[in-house]
């Protein structure tokens, strides 16, 4: 135990002799954390919305009101012909074109229905499949006020009842998209610099030379890895720490669950990601190469981890290699915790794979680190 405290000494007293490392290590994951909170939002806003009026009637001019009333949608231009909205929309000028036909009025006072032509710019699909909805709702609510216009006394009272379906929203009650992020995004960051720091520690002794001064001496492997990976261990719950302050302090993310819970999974989850780390810097030269192939496995974890995109949404292969993804357990377990209040009984299957994670992880850091006298 001697031994691993004077390597875990020098491990600190050279992360803070480094003044170029502590601010990527404490300062910028956190400003990552305030902006990409802010930033990174499923909500479609300032939709730049234009109609073609072919009917300049009251009951059109009421069905553009309800558009410009919207907050998502910026009414921004009046088109005269569907070849100068066309246009405007291959520009990229505006995002949706609302086309009202001819006798639009008129064919609601005649005939009780009418078409409208919608025209969504969907290279972004999932952008224009939440405009759609957003085009859709107000369609129907102008619909039921014009409805109710049209009937006669004799038909509201020959009216069928309608059901109205009132929901309760569980867990987000707001529909904050910030509490439904800002968990995964503090996982990111936990995740990202632990996996950097383990990635280059090692290697970094290879290129300044002191890794074969140590390698003389007769430290264990198992001391030596112990002693290098503590200190990031430390770290990464300090970070984690300090993330979960700013969430609740700046954006009101509520905390439902057990925080010891939640300090239980990450101090497992980071000996996953910093034998991960040292596994790849045991098979590099340079900081550039472990910082390379840490990127690339740490995008594709991220990517397939839920963070941003469902993982019902991915096809079956993809969702099977997901078993495999510990990113994926880390934001399962961080949601379930923070938002729902879950317990050590419901996180249970996910704290199982994640510690034989750790145990495989760290074994095959273990064995991959050659050391020679």
């Amino acid at each position: 135990m001697k031994t691993i405290g004077y390597i875990i000494q020098k491990e600190f007293k050279q992360i803070f002799r480094n003044k170029g490392m502590l601010p990527i290590i404490f300062i910028l994951p956190l400003l990552q954390l305030i902006i990409l909170s802010n930033a990174a939002t499923f909500e479609v806003q300032h939709i730049k919305f234009s109609y073609i009026d072919n009917d300049k009637t009251s009951f059109s001019r009421a069905l553009i009101d309800k558009f410009n009333a919207s907050a998502y949608f910026n009414v921004i231009a009046d088109f005269s012909s569907k070849k100068e909205a066309n246009s405007a929309m291959l520009t990229g000028d505006v995002d949706v074109i609302l086309e009202i036909p001819h006798y639009f009025e008129r064919n609601l006072l005649k005939n009780k229905k009418t078409t409208l032509a919608v025209t969504i710019d969907a290279i972004d699909g999932a952008a224009a499949g939440v405009e759609n909805v957003y085009i859709n709702q107000i369609v129907h609510d102008f619909n039921k006020n014009a409805q109710a216009v049209l009937m006669q006394p004799d038909d509201l009272k020959n009216k069928s009842k309608t059901i109205t379906s009132i929901p309760s929203f569980w867990f987000n009650e707001t529909l904050n998209y910030k509490t439904f992020m800002v968990p995964g995004i503090l996982v990111l960051l936990v995740t990202m610099i632990t996996l950097f720091l383990s990635g280059m520690n090692i290697v970094r002794e290879k290129e300044i030379g002191t890794l074969e001064q140590i390698n003389v001496t007769p430290i264990k492997k198992h001391q030596f890895v112990i002693g290098k990976l503590f200190p990031f261990w430390i770290i990464g719950l300090g970070l984690l720490s300090i993330g979960l302050i700013i969430a609740k302090i700046l954006f009101n993310v509520p905390m439902v669950g057990s925080v010891g819970l939640m300090y239980l999974y990450t101090s497992i989850y980071i000996l996953v990601i910093l034998g991960m780390g040292l596994f790849i810097s045991n098979f590099t030269d340079t900081q550039q190469q472990a910082m390379f192939i840490a990127w690339f496995f740490v995008v594709i974890f991220i990517l397939m981890s839920g963070l941003f995109t469902p993982i019902e949404s991915m096809p079956p292969w993809a969702q099977f290699l997901t078993e495999f993804n510990p990113i994926k357990y880390f934001v399962e377990v961080m949601r379930m915790v923070m938002l729902k209040g879950a317990s050590y009984t419901d996180i249970l299957p996910q704290l199982i794979k994640t510690f034989i994670y750790a145990i495989v992880m760290n074994g095959l850091a273990v064995w991959s680190y050659k050391k020679t006298n």
